[in-house]
């Protein structure tokens, strides 16, 4: 599995984004996939995640502001954020796993992971 992050960009405080996440070499379908945010200075953050039936999960701390859907046709996941915050900026990943036996659930760990795709929110 290959996934490919993109989207990016600067944006000021209250502002939006779309990002991307393209699967290659593995349908989308039996794929769960979360995104995850590493600003520099602290570890990875966990954001949300969807699973392969839909079910989508959140981060307390972007909860209400974010939203992950799948395009299982276009093999891609989309994380819609907004009313982005400075704390918000990070370098964002995508990754999937194999996790089509739990169709209703996101896993722990995941074995694939995007180049990740820099999100800078400022003024």
């Amino acid at each position: 599995v290959q996934l490919q992050a993109s989207g990016g960009g600067l944006v000021q405080p209250g502002g939006s984004l779309r990002l991307s996440c393209v699967v290659y070499g593995f349908t989308l379908d039996d794929l769960a996939i979360g995104w995850f945010r590493q600003a520099p200075g602290k570890e990875r953050e966990w954001v949300l995640c969807i699973s392969t039936d839909g079910s989508t999960y959140y981060a307390d701390s972007i909860k209400g502001r974010f939203t992950i859907s799948r395009d299982n046709a276009q093999h891609t996941v989309y994380l819609q954020m907004s009313s982005l915050k400075p704390e918000d900026a990070a370098v964002y990943y995508c990754a999937a796993e194999r996790y089509s036996r739990y169709p209703s659930s996101c896993p722990r760990w995941y074995a694939d992971w995007g180049q990740g795709t820099q999100v800078t929110v400022s003024s």
